[in-house]
This record gives C-alpha cells, sequence and structure tokens, in this order.
C-alpha cells in the first residue's frame, strides 16, 4: 500500500470514529406511537353527523323518534366523500351511533336501527356504504359509537354494557380498517329508556369498563386512534369551537382523565408534566349545530373563520375535525359544500409558495452534520435540525436572498423523538435594528406544527431563538409565505329584532318577561353567557305565555342539548300565541343549584 493510500484509509477511519460519535439525540418520553404521529400528518378530516335529529330538527334525540320517520329520499355517500376529498380533508368519522341510540348500520342486536325503516326498504346499510365511498375516493374511515342510548330500556344495567360491546365489535369487524373510533363524554341523564321517561344516572368512571374497548380496539383494529376526554389515542380539546390553546401539550397525566372529566378546561393546553401522550383534536361543525337544521342554511361559517380556526387547531399542535350536516335528502347541502371546497382553495393559497425554499440558515449550535439546519428546508419530515447534549438554549438566524414580504412563519418539531419547545421568540431585520415579531400570542410551544400569523412584515432576515426547552431540540421544518390579506374571521351575526320587555327573576330557574301589552310571538331565543365561566345554562325548559301572569300556558318544552360545550344562540319555535307576559323554566339546570343567566333573550 502506498504512502497516499495508508493516509487516506487513516483519515477515513478517523471520519468513520467521528460519524460514530455523533449520535442521535436520545427520546424524551412521553412519546407518540407511530399511528399517533401517521393520525397527526392527516391535519383535517371530516365528521358527519346524520339520523332521526335530521328529521326531527333535534340535536340530542330523546330515543323515542319514530322508524318510518327516517327516510332520506336521496342519500348518496359518494357525494359526501367526494366533496370532502375535493376539501382537501383526509377522513371521514361517521355517527354510527348518537345519544338517541339509533343504529346507521344493521345491526343484530336491536330493531332501532335503519334495517326498520323506510330507506331502501330496510336493506340499507349506511356505515357499510360511507366505508365503500371512503375507499374509492381514498379517504380513511372513522366510527363514532356513543355510550350513552337513551333508547334502550336496559341502559344503565349491566346488560346494556355487554350490548355496548357487542356493537362495538360489529362496527370494528364488518367494515375495513378502521382510523379513529369516537367516544364522547355525554353520558347518562333524561330519556326515553324503552317507553320509562326518566333520568338515569351510571357512573361514568366504571360503568362501561373503557379498558376493556382499548383492547377490544387494540386487538381488532390496532392501527385505530382511540378518541375520548382522556384518549388514550387523542383527547378532546375541551370545547367543540374549533380550537386549540397556543399553548399546547400533547401530554395528559395518565388515569386522570376520563370520559366526562369535569376540568375539562384543561384540554385546551394538555399538562405540561403529563405522562402519557395524548394529543389534542379540535372539533367544530360548519354550522351551529351538529345536525342539519334548515334554519342554519344562512348560518354557514364563512370561508374566513374556517381559515382562523384552521390556524388555531392544526397550527396549534392539534388536529382539526370539521363535521358536516348531512340533510333531510342525504347529502351534504351545496352551501356547505362550497364553503369547504373554499376553505381548501384559502388554505393552499396561503401556503402556496415557501419563501425560505433557497435562505441560508446558521444555526448557534450543531449536532453534527448529519443533523444540519439544511434538514430544515428540504420538505422531508424525517431529518430535523438538533443540537448538543447540555446546551439550553439555540438560535437560528435565517438570510433571504433578497428583501422579501412575509406574514407567515411554520414551525415542525420531529416528534417521533418527543416534543421539546418550551419557549421560543421570534424577530426580524427592520432597517439596521433588530424587531420583536408581534404575533398576538404566547409563543412557548410547537409541537408537530405551530403557524405564527403577523400583519405583513419587508425583509432579508428572520432570528428565532429558542429559550427554554425539555432538551436537545429537533426541529423538522421551518418556512415561511406571504398568505393574501384577509378581511378577518368573525361571522356574520343574523340581526334579529325581537318584542321589548322587562325581565324578572322568580326564584333560581323562572324568569318572567313582561312584554308591556299584547303581543303575538312565535318564538323564544335564548343565548347562554359566554366566556369560559359561563354560568347559569339551562338544560331543559319549559316556556309559558299568556295575558296573565297566574292564568299562563305552556307553549313549548325541550332541551337545549350540549349547550355546555356548544353554548350558541337556542332557538325555541311554537304555535303563534297572544299575550302579554312569557316565562322560562329551567326544569334543569347543567348545574344543579345555579340560577338562570343569559347573554341575550329574544322574543319575537
Amino acid at each position: 500500500m502506498s504512502i497516499k493510500q495508508t493516509v487516506m484509509s487513516l483519515l477515513g477511519c478517523v471520519m468513520a470514529v467521528q460519524a460514530a460519535a455523533q449520535t442521535a439525540p436520545a427520546p424524551i418520553a412521553p412519546l407518540p406511537s407511530k399511528h399517533q404521529v401517521a393520525w397527526q400528518q392527516m391535519e383535517t378530516y371530516a365528521f358527519i353527523h346524520f339520523g332521526p335529529n335530521t328529521f326531527g330538527n333535534r340535536e340530542w334525540g330523546y330515543g323515542d323518534a319514530p322508524l318510518e320517520s327516517f327516510n332520506p329520499t336521496r342519500l348518496d355517500c359518494e357525494q359526501w366523500a367526494k366533496t370532502l376529498h375535493d376539501a382537501g380533508l383526509k377522513g371521514i368519522i361517521i355517527t354510527a351511533k348518537h345519544h338517541d341510540g339509533f343504529c346507521l348500520w344493521p345491526t343484530k342486536y336491536t330493531d332501532y336501527s335503519v334495517r326498520n325503516t323506510p330507506y331502501k326498504n330496510g336493506k340499507g346499510d349506511i356505515v357499510g356504504e360511507l366505508s365503500a365511498a371512503c375507499k374509492k375516493y381514498g379517504l380513511k374511515f372513522g366510527v363514532y359509537l356513543s355510550p350513552w342510548d337513551r333508547h334502550q330500556a336496559f341502559y344503565g344495567t349491566p346488560l346494556y354494557v355487554e350490548y355496548f360491546y357487542a356493537q362495538l365489535e360489529e362496527l370494528l369487524t364488518q367494515y375495513g380498517d378502521i382510523f379513529e373510533i369516537w367516544f364522547d363524554g355525554a353520558n347518562g341523564g333524561d330519556g326515553y329508556y324503552g317507553g320509562a321517561r326518566e333520568e338515569r344516572t351510571i357512573d361514568r368512571r366504571t360503568y362501561y369498563n373503557f379498558p376493556r374497548a382499548w383492547k377490544m380496539v387494540e386487538r381488532l383494529q390496532p392501527q385505530a386512534i382511540i378518541f375520548s376526554d382522556g384518549g388514550p389515542g387523542c383527547r378532546w380539546v375541551g370545547n367543540e369551537k374549533g380550537y386549540a390553546h397556543a399553548t399546547n401539550w400533547s401530554f395528559l397525566r395518565g388515569n386522570e382523565v376520563y370520559p366526562g372529566y369535569s376540568r375539562y378546561w384543561e384540554l385546551q393546553q394538555g399538562h405540561a408534566d403529563g405522562d402519557t401522550w395524548t394529543p389534542a383534536e379540535c372539533d367544530v361543525s360548519i354550522r351551529p349545530g351538529w345536525f342539519y337544521h334548515e334554519s342554519e342554511d344562512s348560518k354557514v361559517k364563512t370561508v374566513d373563520y374556517l381559515t382562523d380556526l384552521y390556524y388555531r387547531s392544526v397550527g396549534h399542535n392539534a388536529t382539526f375535525l370539521l363535521n358536516m350536516p348531512v340533510d333531510k335528502e342525504g347529502r351534504i347541502h351545496p352551501i356547505d359544500s362550497a364553503r369547504v371546497v373554499d376553505f381548501h382553495k384559502r388554505i393552499c393559497a396561503e401556503f402556496k409558495t415557501d419563501l425560505l425554499a433557497k435562505a441560508k440558515i446558521k444555526a448557534s449550535n450543531v449536532r453534527g452534520k448529519q443533523w444540519g439546519t439544511a434538514n430544515l428546508t428540504d420538505g422531508n419530515y424525517e431529518t430535523y435540525w438538533s443540537i448538543s447534549d447540555g446546551t439550553d438554549k439555540a438560535q437560528l438566524t435565517i438570510t433571504l436572498p433578497r428583501n422579501t414580504r412575509l406574514n407567515r412563519l411554520m414551525l415542525q418539531e420531529y416528534i417521533p423523538l418527543g416534543q421539546r419547545v418550551q419557549r421560543f421568540s421570534v424577530s426580524y431585520l427592520k432597517g439596521k435594528e433588530w424587531a420583536q415579531l408581534s404575533v398576538g400570542e404566547e409563543t412557548t410551544t410547537v409541537g408537530y406544527k405551530r403557524l405564527l400569523r403577523f400583519a405583513t412584515i419587508e425583509t432579508r432576515q428572520i432570528r428565532i431563538s429558542f429559550d427554554a426547552m425539555r432538551g436537545p431540540i429537533c426541529l423538522s421544518t421551518v418556512a415561511a409565505y406571504l398568505a393574501p390579506e384577509t378581511k378577518g374571521a368573525e361571522e356574520k351575526k343574523e340581526e334579529v329584532k325581537g318584542v321589548d320587555f322587562s325581565a324578572t327573576a322568580e326564584g333560581n330557574n323562572v324568569v318572567t318577561f313582561d312584554l308591556g301589552g299584547e303581543q303575538e310571538i312565535g318564538s323564544l331565543r335564548y343565548l347562554p353567557q359566554q366566556g369560559d365561566d359561563r354560568k347559569g345554562l339551562v338544560a331543559n325548559y319549559e316556556i309559558y305565555a299568556g295575558m296573565e301572569k297566574d292564568a299562563m300556558q305552556r307553549v313549548a318544552e325541550g332541551e337545549f342539548s350540549n349547550i355546555r360545550n356548544n353554548p350558541v344562540m337556542q332557538e325555541v319555535f311554537f304555535t303563534p300565541t297572544h299575550c302579554r307576559y312569557v316565562q322560562l323554566h329551567a326544569t334543569r339546570m347543567v348545574n344543579a343549584g345555579e340560577k338562570i343567566a343569559y347573554q341575550q333573550v329574544i322574543i319575537r
């Protein structure tokens, strides 16, 4: 061997030793499964609510709707799938059974199903039809099975638990791969219950033996993500408005959160000290209600509003589950279809061109060549920039080829190794001075994806400082964009003017409205108190009207279903009546003992 060959061989050995010494960052628990990572990479997918509630103009069916009322005349699951595919959504979750107990598949365990309705003369299987449509359009398929059942006479007994698991096994074994199985926390209360018409209470933590469900899903659909208040696959975000907090950890304290968890507001941020990987899913309906109501055709969320929710869900380290109610014909309404497709076009336009693709990025610390800053702009999520062990701060300085206008910034951590960033800041070169970038929210966590919006700036340099972290940073992506200017995200508010009145509280549970003289009225609209600390929510109601306070007749009764999680304007319509006095009776409060409270009441 020549001297030159010997030297080259030695150099090769040295380089090999150096490369071996540069080990990848150690994982920092809690960690996601590969299925959880794949689920989060879906980002956006759809919910479908459809059933007897659609035909009865209800949100939470009582369990007593006649089977003959369910009769969609133009139901087309392929129309649903094509619409949502064109809208860029990656999957569909269907309400196979809602709280009313009605089943959209021909289950062999109850007669209260699509099998005994006029739809296809009892030969239909909407769950199966949607599963096939999803396969055709390349969408993932999921199911929602409500643990609560307001129809079954044996709800609240051990027999119902066996019934629940028998139906769960049907759904898990008859419809192919399922990407998500959805359980919620609405469990127990008043219902039909086979004609008993009573209130039943169960222990939400123990009655269903949910660990048994987790084991069944793991056995039959191991890739499926399990949704509930506390996961274990993903968690409810603590509201039904479609957003997570800017600070959002993908962690929960294991065995603490359960379906029906009372401190639900914690779920908007997760638990920074959590020991299980349970990322957030943000659910919201494109309309005020979850089921289709013709009266809401003018209240479909705007593109601006949906776009804002995208930034506050996906852009806050969560996924976005958008509900698309199906109308009485069995189709997604044209207004909703057009709106969700336009929303997709808006998102594509806002993230069309990465302005950092040709930028030079310098880091204050690099773990080794394999983990250099080139990984940040290579378009490969599996590569990432990292820093040396023991380094508690780091900085990126990004230099663009020229002065560039931008108003969006995207950061992504490589979450298979854990969520690490605790606090960061962004500044930009303004003239000859560095200026802090104002994004209107705290810059704390990043997680799978963090999107920052700000007023358009023009600069050639951006600096991102990572000031606190749980371990060596593992950042997969940095990108910047110039999104078209928008008008904001406020929904158009319907101008509804009612009659004038004075209101008097009659104890905790009754409010009397004096219209000042005889009026013909046919509706009462009730908007609960808004804000996170809302109180005085009416669950069940009766409305009375008459010319004299002591001689009023009941004109309406019912339930403001799901009002705790979806505190939107509630509309009650009744036969027009002449009266001077109207009374709202709370026959049940969401929180027992509280006094009726409201943001607004409209009588017309």
